[in-house]
């Protein structure tokens, strides 16, 4: 399994000939369960079975065999790796509640432990999942904001630190996406106060995402329903110099032409524009940053 090849697999002691297991069928309806009962044995076995079925992507079958390591042989060396496995395999199966209540019980046993970073990275990862579009609440968004910070700041220098950077762009730019909805209401609602406020945030706060030459247009707007020609002309002019060739700072310019105002400084078609945010790739190379046991 690619996701796994950092592994070492010298603890695959056991053949899964030698691991006894019982299967119950029950019924949910129409559909058939199957209930996994475990009876007690070798923990290299119960080991060994959790990770064939990684190799599987077996994620919540991997993940009840992890669980039986830790209930038979708890505190042990096989229980660290297990829990280590849990968090990797509930993350996989889109289970990010249970892979965080993994991470935080895995943080509370071995504090300083070498994959006690995985931990804390993977807690980042899974509300970074959980963030959904800029109409809805952004709670997950600014938890994802504050856990990756976190990872940076603990441990700047590792590949969970890089990866983490990458995703706190997708964060802020998402984040800004959530103000200029907010500030696009208002406008639509002849409420410019409140949105000045809004696209006020994504210039201070959020200035390096997609969404500046935007807030800088709707300034702009704004400021020209306030009758604040001054402060709109000094707007378009700070998005012309920034964002010379973006179709936000040709609107501008028409917008303030039409009323008499075009700043001195025409849209300049070849112009440079402003820095864009990266694509949004869930789970981007995350496998490779599973740690060697």
């Amino acid at each position: 399994m690619r996701a796994l090849s950092c592994f070492d697999r010298s603890f695959r002691l056991v053949s899964m000939a030698s691991v006894s297991l019982f299967i119950l069928a029950g019924c949910s309806g129409n559909k058939p369960k199957t209930h996994l009962v475990y009876e007690e044995r070798p923990v290299e076995a119960l080991y060994n079975a959790g990770m064939t079925r990684l190799d599987n992507k077996e994620w919540s079958d991997a993940n009840d065999y992890f669980q039986e390591v830790e209930r038979q042989h708890p505190y042990s060396e096989w229980s660290r790796r297990s829990i280590v496995m849990e968090i990797y395999a509930n993350y996989q199966a889109g289970k990010y509640e249970e892979s965080s209540a993994a991470a935080d019980h895995f943080i509370s046993l071995y504090p300083g432990s070498a994959q006690t970073p995985y931990a804390f990275y993977m807690k980042a990862n899974n509300a970074f999942e959980q963030i959904v579009d800029v109409g809805r609440d952004q709670d997950s968004t600014v938890q994802a904001r504050t856990m990756l910070n976190d990872v940076i700041k603990r441990y700047p220098n590792t590949e969970y630190a890089k990866d983490s950077r990458f995703k706190l762009d997708m964060v802020y730019d998402q984040l800004a996406g959530k103000e200029m909805t907010i500030g696009r209401y208002y406008l639509n609602e002849k409420q410019p106060l409140s949105a000045i406020g809004r696209f006020k945030t994504v210039i201070s706060t959020y200035q390096t995402t997609s969404h500046t030459p935007e807030a800088l247009y709707r300034l702009v707007e704004a400021n020209m329903m306030l009758g604040l020609v001054d402060e709109a002309t000094r707007n378009a002019a700070v998005l012309g110099y920034n964002y010379p060739g973006d179709h936000w700072y040709k609107a501008a310019y028409d917008l303030l032409k039409t009323r008499g105002h075009a700043p001195d400084v025409k849209p300049d078609p070849n112009g440079a524009k402003g820095p864009q945010a990266p694509d949004k790739k869930k789970k981007n190379w995350l496998s490779s940053l599973v740690p060697h046991l």
